[in-house]
């Protein structure tokens, strides 16, 4: 605040605290990347994966249908629905559409974080976002993890007074896309109504399991999930950083080639393939000890809602450091989190904030800037590349650490009131 207070005017730094402030920014922030994504809406074109999704919106969800492309099922089924629903004013206006959904979304986001008790606490954070959509929004707003970002957010601000509503979102937005699910175990384990957050879980399973038996689709619910096994170590991912720098440096025959198969990067060479094997095992070891120690930290009386939201932080950054994807859209998980923390505790989430911002900083470098020179192996965005996923283990290490803390703060002696 003493360092805002001396760069800025009293009258700017006042003009930014206040509510309406964040909706002009929010309004600049939205009409730069309305105005960029015309230059291909304008032309009938789509940017990125939306060119996947209006593909998928046209030729229908059939896997058979396909001759042999990407599936649509590699997603969970509910991300159907705003791959459908974008198709609504055709394909040549399907990024604008796009990107209409996810406007609308953010709106609403930004409105649950900054009315009623959050009117004041929520505005710092609500500017954080947008500045982070500055370097993120070129993935965000073409990816499904720009329709479930939002949800996300909502879901954690609900989460202290209405774990129930938090757990039906959250399941929702899991049949999006599945990351999601990291940020529902911390709020099943640290809510006192974790039983109705589990059952509002299955109710919604139960819900969408039924409707796409209905619509002929229960064959391929599951796809999302046995798919992922076929992936080898993607480029971007944390740990295939060895092997980008035995590409550099054309070491045993390493490379980074594309697998045409899943539309991805992927590092090859001497332990890569073995690599790929063991990296969902390890996810699954990393998420069991996330959540034990989630489990230990509640029952030594920490306080719940800084127990759920730093548990939400660890849970999510291990499910991207120890996965063999690491694609560039994965960041956006770690948003809605460090969003709801800054609400709840400015000081306290500073830090994994300015480590999040670096992280997109770098992402941004990589992608959308200078992606075809890191998969020809140039050195200095291999640099940058592996600078990016230095500062992700480090974030991971900061939540681990505070969570632990969280344990034993709360075993710690009251100290006796004075007579």
């Amino acid at each position: 605040m003493a360092v805002r207070s001396k760069v800025l005017p009293a009258k700017v730094v006042d003009w930014f605290a206040r509510p309406s402030s964040v909706w002009w920014g929010f309004a600049v922030v939205h009409l730069y990347f309305l105005g960029w994504m015309a230059s291909f809406f304008l032309h009938g074109d789509t940017f990125s994966d939306t060119e996947q999704y209006r593909q998928w919106a046209t030729a229908g969800y059939n896997p058979s249908d396909l001759d042999g492309k990407i599936s649509p099922w590699v997603y969970p089924v509910l991300a159907q629905i705003p791959i459908f629903l974008a198709n609504i004013a055709g394909p040549s206006l399907y990024l604008l559409t796009w990107f209409l959904i996810i406007t609308a979304l953010n709106a609403v986001g930004l409105l649950y974080l900054t009315r009623g008790p959050r009117s004041t606490k929520g505005i710092a954070p609500a500017w954080w976002w947008l500045f982070f959509t500055v370097f993120m929004g070129y993935l965000s707003f073409a990816r499904v993890e720009g329709i479930t970002a939002p949800i996300v957010l909502i879901a954690l601000l609900y989460a202290a007074e209405r774990p129930v509503v938090a757990g039906v979102l959250l399941s929702i937005a899991t049949w999006i896309k599945v990351w999601p699910a990291a940020v529902l175990a911390p709020i099943v384990i640290a809510s006192h109504k974790r039983i109705q957050v589990v059952l509002a879980g299955v109710a919604v399973t139960t819900v969408v399991t039924a409707g796409t038996w209905l619509s002929g689709g229960l064959p391929h619910i599951l796809d999302f999930l046995l798919n992922q096994g076929e992936r080898g170590m993607q480029l971007e991912a944390t740990f295939s950083t060895p092997w980008v720098w035995l590409s550099v440096f054309n070491i045993a025959g390493s490379k980074m080639a594309d697998n045409t198969a899943i539309n991805s990067t992927e590092v090859y060479g001497p332990g890569a393939a073995t690599a790929a094997v063991l990296m969902q095992p390890l996810l699954i070891l990393a998420a069991l000890g996330a959540a034990i120690l989630l489990v230990r930290a509640m029952k030594r009386g920490a306080e719940r809602e800084e127990l759920f939201l730093e548990g939400s932080l660890m849970m999510v950054t291990a499910f991207i450091v120890f996965n063999k994807v690491g694609s560039p859209q994965f960041i956006i998980w770690l948003a809605p989190v460090i969003i709801a923390g800054l609400t709840h505790d400015w000081n306290r989430w500073k830090v994994p904030a300015a480590l999040l911002m670096g992280i997109a900083m770098t992402t941004f470098v990589i992608y959308p800037l200078f992606y075809t020179p890191l998969i020809h192996a140039h050195p200095v965005m291999a640099a940058i590349l592996t600078t990016r996923n230095v500062l992700l283990v480090v974030l991971l290490w900061w939540s681990v650490q505070r969570t632990a803390e969280l344990g034993r703060k709360s075993t710690a002696p009251v100290p006796a009131a004075n007579a």
